[in-house]
C-alpha cells in the first residue's frame, strides 16, 4: 500500500512540476496596445515548444518515472509492499 500511496505522490509532483516551469517561462511584460505606443519589448511574441523540452523539465520527468515503477510495484507485487 506505501508503494502505491508514493508513486502515485511523486507521479502528481512530476506532474505539478512540468506545469509550473511551463508556466513559469511566460512574457514578463503585458503587451502594449498598438494602437497607444509601439511594441517597446525586446521578448518575443510567441512561447515556441521549446518549454516542453526535456532539458528543463527532467526532474518532473524522473520523478513521475520513480512514481510509475513504484505503482506497477505495488500493482504486481503486494504481497511484498
Amino acid at each position: 500500500m506505501w508503494a502505491i500511496l508514493t508513486g502515485a505522490f511523486l507521479v502528481i509532483c512530476g506532474l505539478l512540476y512540468m506545469m509550473a516551469e511551463a508556466l513559469s517561462r511566460r512574457r514578463l511584460s503585458k503587451e502594449p496596445d498598438p494602437a497607444v505606443e509601439p511594441r517597446q519589448s525586446l521578448e518575443p511574441r510567441r512561447q515556441g515548444l521549446r518549454f516542453l523540452g526535456v532539458g528543463r523539465n527532467w526532474p518532473g520527468v524522473v520523478l513521475m518515472f520513480i512514481g510509475a515503477l513504484l505503482l506497477l510495484y505495488g500493482a504486481f507485487l503486494p504481497e511484498l509492499a
